[in-house]
């Protein structure tokens, strides 16, 4: 019976994604119960940071135990999904990382010379005191989900589908599963995330389908995003309208943060053109 139903999901991309999310949400349900508890969440109310946090983290832990299933089973490999154990990895880690906060850096720098938005410069201090723990979660949230979305998804749906396909749909339920831990501040991001994920598929393209790049890019937008609102770093002047700036003032639901992502995948493209 097993081996049937093994046999099953190894001829079809479709089952084994659906496979891989359900065992990980089972195998984290019993986790994420006893956290709920522990951390007083109330299912009618939205997750709070310091709620979000835990149960996300502890999500992800669970994900790399199972990539070790498929692997041991045969159904994919560490390797086939870009996570190569070389020093190379960590150099495109580093590029991505540059190219990421230099792209967040230009957005709101743009907006402060065009006097949309405030740096709150008696709060530059505190970027200290906040960098290791959001440099931890940034480096870890980006690197799963990498691994998981243009790693696992992205070169299981290219096996039944034509790449772009892949890269469509792995995008978009990278996208939409953001709505999970939170619904009303997501949803005007979920074109933009769409977007994001599909630069982040250019990333690992150009990086020789390894997922340094893209890791590197990834955490680099989570780590300057996070530090800058978790330590209150802009205000918001109203001059324009949030179309431009975010609604809910989230970057990736504005013009000016799709802009970026739009401009990181443009610079790649170009980059890829290059080394072609």
């Amino acid at each position: 019976m097993a081996n049937t139903v093994l046999v099953y999901i190894q001829g079809s991309a479709v089952l084994l994604v659906v496979a891989f999310f359900l065992f990980w949400l089972v195998l984290w349900l019993p986790f994420a119960g006893i956290l709920a508890i522990a951390l007083r969440w109330q299912p009618n109310q939205p997750l709070a940071p310091s709620q979000k946090i835990p149960l996300i983290v502890s999500l992800y832990l669970l994900a790399p135990l199972i990539f070790w299933g498929i692997q041991w089973l045969g159904l994919g490999s560490f390797t086939s999904y870009g996570w190569v154990n070389q020093v190379s990895i960590l150099q495109s880690l580093l590029l991505g990382l540059l190219a990421g906060v230099i792209g967040i850096l230009l957005v709101f720098g743009c907006q402060l010379q065009l006097g949309w938005c405030n740096l709150e410069t008696e709060k530059i201090s505190l970027i200290k005191s906040h960098i290791l723990p959001i440099s931890l979660v940034a480096l870890f949230v980006g690197g799963i989900e990498e691994l998981i979305f243009r790693g696992f998804l992205l070169t299981t749906l290219d096996k039944d589908y034509p790449l772009w396909v892949a890269a469509v749909l792995s995008s978009m339920i990278f996208a939409v599963l953001h709505l999970i831990w939170e619904q009303k501040e997501t949803l005007p991001q979920l074109p933009g995330l769409w977007l994001m994920g599909m630069v982040l598929v250019i990333a690992r393209l150009v990086d020789g389908n390894h997922l340094g790049i893209a890791w590197g890019l990834h955490t680099g937008w989570v780590w300057a995003i996070a530090t800058i609102d978790t330590v209150g770093l802009i205000s918001y002047t109203g001059k324009v309208s949030e179309i431009w700036t975010g609604k809910y003032q989230k970057p990736l639901a504005g013009i000016t943060g799709i802009i970026c992502v739009v401009g990181t995948g443009i610079a790649l493209w170009g980059l890829s053109s290059v080394m072609l």
